[in-house]
């Protein structure tokens, strides 16, 4: 795409702030190399009128990122976005090459496969943009945190700001009202225990309880679950997060773990589960095929638009009905290369994305505006998804996923889980993998 015409002279300062000694911000100059701590340097929020033209790799949403483009652009008409969209599977093995090539796009959806780029000096710190738009103000604090980083990139929640979210992700378990009702459940669980109840109830109905789409990341979500239930916050926390000392090997874990091989043993899990992916999983639900399905948010138009107010959503529940609200999720985030030349317009796209317009286009994407009170109300089965999502927000229960621990560490969780469900792994065995995984990822 073109630049667009030119618009003339800078537009009037709206905020200008002067950063000494601030951290990774260098616009405009050849910092690929430098590292995450930069010089001095002076950050606006001030948009140029001369035409700009940035470029953005992504990977999820296409038309939420289209309709996002189009929103800013009419704002800001000198600024020009070219959205370069990759497959999932082709994004993840190829930004890194491409956020250190000669030419790296000047903003980029942050993926697990890039934590590396921190500590290589190829993202941008974001401390300044921060504090010169008040992004601690219009963003979450989960959605924030699960973005920053130390220098190293290898231990999350701690130090710089290196990315923002457009939307927000969170998983948990839709249920069909009809079939519910046949089976005898009268309303969603309250309780850990509750909700196996009624698992058994459905079984034992001749129904198909649970779907999960293990074949690619569905029985990650059920296990993250249960650990986000059954683990101690602050020790899961630790872990994914690359604290010293993080383990997920104690008792704790290893009985969340064992949780799903007895629900696979039970005839909860689909017996096709291992064959059978999330969007296959989501179809079979969304057409009457169980009674309860593990997913997340991306899930719930599908299952609206077939279901309509049959269809409901539960975060798992805990082992007391009074426990805060928790959950997994991430966000579709965005993170500006160092070697952007227009840094300060980048992120004056990444402030756009907390706006009220912006959390209506999010929204009808299918994700959760990362500004909850800039959402629009939702009814049926996403105003349930909207109503645990403030829950998880409001009490600080939003988890990252477990794969987040190392970028190596998904495809050993998928496998080892996929044993599990069919009757064949160790739990502990797999916890003790997957904490070496871990571990060895922190030690290099």
């Amino acid at each position: 795409m073109a630049f667009k015409a030119g618009l003339g002279r800078w537009g009037v300062a709206a905020s200008v702030v002067l950063l000494a000694g601030c951290s990774a911000l260098t616009p405009g100059s050849n910092s690929a190399q430098n590292g995450a701590n930069e010089p001095a340097r002076a950050v606006s929020t001030v948009l140029p009128n001369e035409p700009v033209t940035l470029r953005l790799a992504f990977t999820d949403g296409p038309e939420m990122v289209e309709r996002l483009v189009a929103a800013f652009e009419a704002k800001h008409p000198q600024v020009t976005i070219e959205p370069q969209y990759t497959e999932f599977s082709d994004y993840t093995k190829s930004i890194k090459l491409t956020m250190t090539s000669n030419s790296p796009p000047d903003i980029a959806q942050y993926s697990v496969a890039m934590k590396d780029l921190i500590g290589s000096g190829h993202i941008l710190g974001l401390d300044a943009y921060r504090d010169a738009y008040g992004w601690g103000e219009k963003f979450p604090p989960n959605g924030l945190s699960q973005l920053t980083s130390d220098e190293s990139g290898k231990v999350a929640g701690t130090g710089s700001l290196y990315g923002v979210p457009a939307g927000l992700s969170l998983t948990g378990v839709f249920y069909n009202k009809q079939l519910a009702a046949q089976a005898g459940i009268s309303a969603p669980p309250r309780t850990l225990a509750e909700f196996e109840q009624a698992l058994a109830k459905a079984r034992d109905a001749g129904l198909t309880p649970l779907a999960v789409g293990a074949l690619d990341s569905g029985a990650l979500h059920l296990w993250a679950a249960l650990l986000n239930v059954m683990v101690p916050t602050q020790e899961y926390r630790d872990w994914v997060n690359g604290q010293p000392n993080g383990s997920l090997t104690g008792p704790a874990a290893l009985a969340a773990t064992e949780k799903v091989a007895e629900w696979a043993r039970n005839g909860y899990i689909t017996e096709s589960a291992n064959g059978t992916g999330q969007s296959q999983s989501t179809a079979s639900f969304a057409s009457g095929d169980s009674v309860f399905l593990m997913n997340g948010n991306w899930a719930a138009a599908q299952i609206a638009a077939e279901l309509g107010e049959g269809a409901g959503f539960f975060l798992m529940p805990g082992q007391s009905p009074d426990e805060p609200a928790t959950g997994s999720g991430f966000s579709v985030s965005y993170t500006i290369s160092p070697a952007s030349q227009h840094p300060d317009v980048a992120a004056a796209f990444l402030d756009f994305l907390a706006s009220p317009e912006a959390a209506a286009i999010e929204s009808a994407g299918g994700f959760l505006p990362p500004n909850v009170d800039a959402a629009p109300a939702q009814t049926g089965v996403q105003g349930d998804l909207q109503n645990a999502y403030a829950r998880v927000i409001e009490a600080d229960g939003l988890n990252a996923y477990p794969d987040f621990a190392a970028p190596a560490a998904y495809d050993r969780m998928a496998s080892g889980l996929q044993a599990l469900i069919a009757g064949e792994g160790d739990p502990q065995a797999f916890l003790t993998q997957v904490q070496e995984i871990r571990d060895d990822y922190q030690a290099k």
